[in-house]
């Protein structure tokens, strides 16, 4: 398949390679689409993210109120992505439908960005974290966190070259223990009386409650950037549309089914935390998910609750290594960056080349100790990405309507709830420039290198250089 069969959007790329023989297998159904989708938004946002939502609104009732509005965005996303998905069940996933609706450049920078920063810097942050995590298990010191995550991209990546059943299915291992994980949480915290105390220090002083309409408002939306953050990554799984079986299908079902699990499995968390910390004790924990745990079974639930962390960092990590890889893969076939990550393995049919490139990048990232500072630069670029792809549903729905395609319209309430979807991304855009107009200028600053770099593919494509 290829995107010139669908009568769309390709006079303005460049001249292409002539297509590699070898071609993504369909291996993949709907119960592993749904557990990438799953995969890929749960990593550790979960077992952080909800101290940080208490304290900016400060109420119980405020905070679960803003998880669940992010549970709305994030299921009207699904949906977009879906129907997108169903449009154009290409490998590249975002890129494929950025290119088609806005040209080229915009596609480029996206996977520029996803591969100088924000993919390999997610995967090198993750490691970390998850290697943090895995030292203590071990009994090991803070020294190992480092060699730790560096094998673990280097044996995950080593999976996903060897074929994405294998990578896969080593995902969908890691999204069911980690699932486990957080639904034994949830049922200790619903089941068991508390039988261990906090120190007393996170249950006193109130925390302060906006009042006021306006208050109210602004808090709730400085409490929605931590939440959005912690649903993203739905979108990655149409990356991997070619490998899913019957893709039209398949995919749209896989991201709804995955997003609705996430927001049950998000909500159910936080009545959980709530539950056995109090919006007070949980605005003050630095460890909401073992805190919990310890409340309830003491010091062999924060050792479980650090093996559920373990296991949702490196599910997410293994997640990520194999569905960005398949956008680089897409911006090489159209002659937009190195040859060698077009082409896949004829016998493993996966982007050898771009998944080999993804790891150094990231291992560089990792043992330089940039990671984290960079990624603090472009997380705002996440967003513009995501309203900028929910604005192409516009463009590529005109497009059929002329066109002998007709997919099936997945978006309920479509345009309004897509441009709700917009103005989420874009709040939650203008929120990161304004709490830091620095680290955006900068990550502006980054992503605006991809400008000569695209030039210079462009030329070498026209040329016919490959």
């Amino acid at each position: 398949m290829n995107a010139r069969q669908f009568g769309v959007m390709t006079n303005s790329l460049p001249s292409p390679r002539a297509p590699d023989p070898v071609r993504y297998a369909a291996r993949l159904g709907t119960f592993s689409g749904t557990m990438l989708v799953v995969g890929g938004i749960i990593g550790s946002g979960i077992f952080l993210s909800p101290a940080v939502v208490a304290q900016r609104v400060g109420t119980a009732p405020l905070t679960l109120g803003a998880w669940g509005l992010g549970a709305i965005i994030a299921i009207l996303g699904g949906f977009i992505y879906a129907e997108l998905g169903a449009r154009r069940p290409f490998a590249g996933g975002t890129y494929v439908y950025l290119r088609e609706a806005w040209g080229p450049l915009p596609a480029f920078l996206y996977g520029w960005a996803l591969f100088l920063i924000m993919a390999t810097g997610a995967i090198a942050a993750v490691a970390m974290t998850g290697s943090s995590y895995l030292a203590t298990m071990l009994g090991l010191g803070p020294e190992a966190a480092k060699p730790l995550a560096f094998a673990l991209i280097v044996i995950l990546t080593v999976i996903n070259v060897l074929g994405v059943r294998i990578g896969a299915t080593t995902g969908n291992v890691l999204t069911v223990l980690k699932l486990s994980a957080i639904a034994v949480l949830i049922i200790a915290a619903f089941t068991l009386m508390p039988s261990h105390q906090l120190p007393a220090v996170m249950q006193t002083a109130p925390l302060p409650v906006p009042r006021g309409g306006v208050a109210m408002m602004l808090a709730m939306g400085a409490a929605l950037v931590p939440v959005l953050f912690s649903f993203g990554g739905w979108q990655q799984t149409n990356a991997v549309a070619e490998e899913l079986i019957n893709p039209e299908r398949t995919l749209p079902r896989s991201l709804l089914f995955g997003v609705l699990i996430v927001a049950a499995t998000y909500l159910s968390v936080n009545v959980a935390y709530l539950r056995a910390l109090g919006v007070e004790g949980l605005a003050r924990s630095q460890a909401p998910a073992a805190d919990t745990m310890f409340v309830y079974l003491g010091a062999a639930g924060r050792t479980f609750i650090t093996f559920g962390i373990v296991t949702s960092t490196i599910g997410f990590l293994s997640m990520v290594i194999l569905m960005s890889a398949r956008v680089y893969q897409a911006m090489a076939a159209d002659g937009l960056f190195f040859a060698s990550m077009a082409s896949l393995n004829p016998r493993t049919r996966t982007p050898v080349g771009a998944l080999i490139a993804q790891g150094i990048v990231a291992l560089i990232l990792l043992l330089t100790g940039t990671f984290g500072q960079l990624l603090d630069y472009v997380v705002f670029a996440d967003w513009i990405f995501f309203g900028a792809t929910a604005a192409s549903l516009f463009v590529l729905r005109a497009a059929d309507a002329t066109s002998d395609r007709r997919p099936k319209t997945l978006v309920p309430l479509h345009p309004i709830s897509t441009l709700i979807f917009i103005a989420a991304a874009l709040y939650v855009v203008m929120g990161s420039v304004i709490s830091n107009p620095g680290n955006a200028a900068r990550g502006a600053g980054l992503i605006a290198l991809g400008l000569p770099v695209y030039a210079y593919w462009k030329r070498q494509a026209q040329q016919g250089v490959s």
